[in-house]
């Protein structure tokens, strides 16, 4: 059985409105032995209107929340302290800084615009074809894996496909291999991992991020390390088809999956 969560969200996230108290003793219902939640934080996201949340983190009362809440839950679960970094290229430098300042127990990577764009608003894919879209996405995910180092996983390897016109329809690895293939290299060589994040089934892909087929590549690679995580921002998202996510990994050849304490790997048989 899976017993931890590791992406979560609470409302120290913008786009989340969930108590971190909630979350926690949802997870407890769950029969979780380890939550990690990993906020929220974006340096220099772009409006794109006055409603747009920015994604900026008030770590300081985030982390001192966290701390009261693992003494208080001490004995029952393991509650661990992360960080989801949006990453671009023009602020690597300050991601890196601040990735220092905190002691995070885990930190998730992840591409939430590309080129100045989030592919979560319709105007990402506007004038242009839709596997353009995508290889833009991608090769900008590419460049911030060769820059930066200060992470563990990336996060949502293939966010990008949850909002195109298609979906993953017409989406697969073998299409997008020459630049995929790269990805996953990058990652294994540097020492980082991915994510199974379960939120795809969530969004209407019938698949996780990344997809199956990206997962099994992956595996062949050679790469061993690979979180678990629902991207829950709402209590009744944690551990979301989390039973999926075992089917699929033993599908793909894995035999444990990965937390980190400290930023140090530990492997759990699944």
């Amino acid at each position: 059985m899976i017993q931890a969560d590791f992406h979560l969200h609470s409302c120290f996230s913008q786009d989340s409105l969930a108590p971190m108290e909630a979350m926690i003793e949802r997870g407890l219902s769950l029969g979780l032995d380890t939550m990690c939640f990993t906020e929220h934080m974006d340096f220099d996201y772009v409006k794109t209107t006055e409603s747009t949340p920015t994604f900026s983190l008030d770590t300081h009362s985030y982390y001192h929340h966290f701390l009261e809440l693992k003494e208080q839950y001490k004995g029952q679960i393991c509650l661990l302290f992360g960080v989801e970094l949006g990453l671009q290229p023009h602020v690597l430098s300050t991601c890196s800084a601040y990735a220092k300042q905190y002691p995070f127990d885990f930190i998730i990577a992840s591409s939430h615009l590309a080129n100045r764009r989030d592919p979560y608003y319709p105007q990402y894919f506007q004038g242009r074809k839709e596997e353009e879209g995508y290889l833009d996405y991608f090769h900008s995910t590419l460049e911030n894996i060769s820059s930066y180092d200060d992470f563990q996983v990336y996060g949502h390897l293939d966010y990008v496909i949850r909002y195109g016109p298609h979906q993953n329809q017409f989406f697969s690895f073998k299409k997008y291999e020459d630049i995929l293939e790269p990805i996953l290299k990058s990652l294994i060589e540097r020492g980082k991992g991915i994510e199974l994040n379960t939120s795809g089934f969530k969004y209407g892909l019938s698949q996780p991020h990344p997809q199956i087929d990206i997962l099994q590549r992956y595996k062949e690679l050679g790469g061993e390390i690979l979180t678990i995580g629902s991207d829950g921002h709402k209590p009744e998202e944690i551990a979301y088809h989390f039973f999926a996510a075992k089917e699929i990994l033993i599908q793909c050849g894995f035999t444990y999956y990965t937390i980190f304490k400290n930023q140090k790997p530990e492997f759990l048989p699944l």
